[in-house]
């Protein structure tokens, strides 16, 4: 069951990722085919403004995903209704403050981002799309926000219609902007703009539908909640602040090794290298999300399974990815310069160095993801500022001092490697020996979860299935000195709630679908957790809505809810999560 959530989530978050960077990629392929070199380098300059407000963007988002996790996990719809409020109140301020600052100091900041004087060409293109572009931040701030949202609401075919939107959009302005309107730097900016609110309509209809399972409560705000969004975010913005100081690194020692060519050919390389990362980031993120909800669980099994299934994804992906680019590198890169044959021989050169990184790197994404979700920050926040800044700047600025720019391709390789083997080393000694096994990177102390003799977990997908859960969650109960009554109760309502969803949730589709059955005792409760992939259904709200039927209608679930001590249900993910105690 996992697995196929894996793969569901992977696919969607993948391209959601992109959602900053795909135009940012179309952006540099219009820009480096129809306006030039200068230009390009412009774009290389705004670069770092861009990624700042990225950063603040995926800050937000990544709380979201750990907190969110949590209070699903937990069951805690006000927690999750108390997250949505804050985050989306959070990116409203940072869009208006920013984009005041933004234009009341673009001329400093414009001479900070390394473009040089007034009289420089460079300086005004720079100016110009950053004028264009920052006009979409609301947009693309509110865009990264609501993919988290829209992936715990199961909505993944119109995260993938915003994300597909957007490309097309974004693709036709820049075409109307070089043809009809030759609005130059600025121009591109705005496309991209344009492109993001484009997006952001089509995601933003289902916060405003009756079954959406979030709210905007401005009563359940607290300063708690705002800090948490942070606490948990700040591995993510010291990712991006990371990554902002190397570009900004980088472009003084390419422009100082070789000139703005060199720039330019960085610029085609971050931006190529930037989707290709999406991948690992993508698994990082599914990774992330499902780690907090399995961690707030105690689901020592599933945090397993999930360490062992994002492993093989980002070796299996992302080796795909980089071999297909290393084959056709210079093509894809000719899609950006033309064939100016200086620049594309550097960037495509670069290129391949810099794919070179792409394996560890995946793995470097998705282990610090993964050690947010199970509250691992500081670990977390290690991990992005070597793999992002402290080895690749470090390693870079050495070895361009003896093989000049070739140095600081290398710069990345050598950076994520010594990540990998640095976290690596700490993972062992916490560990106890070196071990490559998903126990061991899990970074789980020996205590954490219910052990085998106070949990008892069953996979359903028939009614002999059902029948026999009920049956060892009887034995199970009466083996640990419960009453033969108690443990009959436990053991029927299991059967009656999964014989019900058997029989209405099976038959909608001709799909596979599975039930999750997780009977947990703590202390004086007896917990079931029952977990299903199929048509939303709520037997809380349902029972509510028949409160006034005949008492033996509806008699089974009826029974259910009688019985329980506390009934909480959520849909996320795709997912019916229905938790009862006793």
């Amino acid at each position: 069951m996992i697995k196929k959530l894996f793969r569901q989530m992977l696919i969607t978050q993948i391209v959601s990722t992109m959602t900053v960077t795909l135009c940012m990629l179309i952006d540099s392929i219009m820009i480096g085919r129809f306006l030039g070199v200068d230009s390009m380098s412009a774009y290389g300059f705004a670069t770092p403004l861009l990624l700042v407000f990225a950063a603040l963007g995926s800050t937000i988002s990544a709380g979201v995903q750990v907190v969110c996790g949590k209070t699903i996990g937990g069951g805690d719809r006000d927690g999750t209704n108390a997250c949505f409020t804050a985050a989306m109140s959070l990116v409203l301020a940072i869009s208006a403050v920013g984009l005041a600052l933004v234009f009341l100091f673009l001329g400093p900041l414009t001479r900070l981002l390394g473009a040089g004087a007034p009289d420089n060409p460079v300086f005004g293109l720079t100016q110009d799309y950053i004028r264009g572009f920052i006009l979409g931040a609301p947009a693309f701030l509110c865009a990264q926000i609501l993919v988290p949202f829209l992936q715990l609401s199961g909505q993944r075919t119109r995260l993938i219609a915003a994300v597909a939107a957007m490309t097309v959009a974004d693709i036709a302005f820049d075409l109307l902007n070089v043809f009809v309107f030759h609005g130059g730097t600025f121009g591109m900016g705005l496309a991209s703009t344009l492109s993001y609110y484009t997006a952001l309509a089509i995601g933003i209809v289902y916060f405003f539908r009756k079954d959406c399972i979030f709210r905007f409560r401005p009563r359940l705000m607290r300063p708690r909640v705002f800090r948490d969004l942070f606490s948990y975010g700040v591995p993510t913005i010291v990712n991006q602040i990371s990554t902002v100081l190397l570009v900004l690194l980088f472009n003084r020692l390419l422009e100082a090794a070789q000139g703005t060519v060199a720039v330019a050919a960085y610029s085609v390389i971050s931006t190529l290298g930037n989707i290709c990362y999406c991948f690992g980031t993508g698994i990082g993120s599914v990774a992330m999300m499902l780690a907090s909800i399995f961690y707030t669980e105690r689901d020592r099994t599933s945090i397993l399974e999930l360490v062992r299934l994002m492993t093989l994804y980002a070796l299996l992906i992302d080796f795909a990815v980089m071999t297909l680019v290393l084959i056709i590198a210079v093509p894809l890169v000719r899609l950006f310069l033309g064939s100016d044959a200086e620049p594309v021989r550097i960037a495509a050169f670069g290129l391949r160095l810099v794919m070179l990184s792409i394996v560890p790197s995946s793995l470097n994404s998705a282990f610090k993801n993964y050690y947010q979700g199970v509250n691992r920050i500081r670990f977390a926040e290690v991990i992005s500022a070597l793999q992002n800044f402290v080895f690749p700047a470090l390693f870079g600025f050495v070895l361009s001092r003896f093989i000049g720019v070739t140095g600081i391709w290398l710069g990345f390789l050598c950076g994520e490697t010594a990540t990998l083997i640095t976290f690596s080393i700490v993972v062992w000694k916490h560990f106890g020996r070196v071990s490559l096994s998903a126990g061991a990177y899990s970074m789980l102390e020996p205590s954490f979860s219910t052990t085998a003799d106070n949990c008892l977990e069953r996979m359903i997908q028939n009614g002999p299935d059902a029948i026999a859960a009920s049956e060892d969650a009887v034995a199970f109960c009466r083996t640990r000195g419960m009453t033969e009554r108690e443990s009959i109760l436990i053991g029927l309502c299991i059967e009656e709630m999964t014989v019900n969803i058997l029989t209405y949730g099976f038959r909608t589709d001709k799909k596979d679908h599975y039930i999750n059955v997780r009977l947990v005792l703590e202390g004086d409760d007896r917990v079931i957790h029952i977990r299903d992939d199929c048509e939303r259904f709520d037997p809380v709200h349902y029972m509510e809505l028949h409160k006034s039927d005949d008492p033996a209608a509806h008699f089974g679930i009826r029974t259910v809810m009688k019985a329980a001590k506390e009934v909480n249900y959520m849909n996320s993910l795709g997912w019916n999560n229905l938790t009862l105690v006793f």
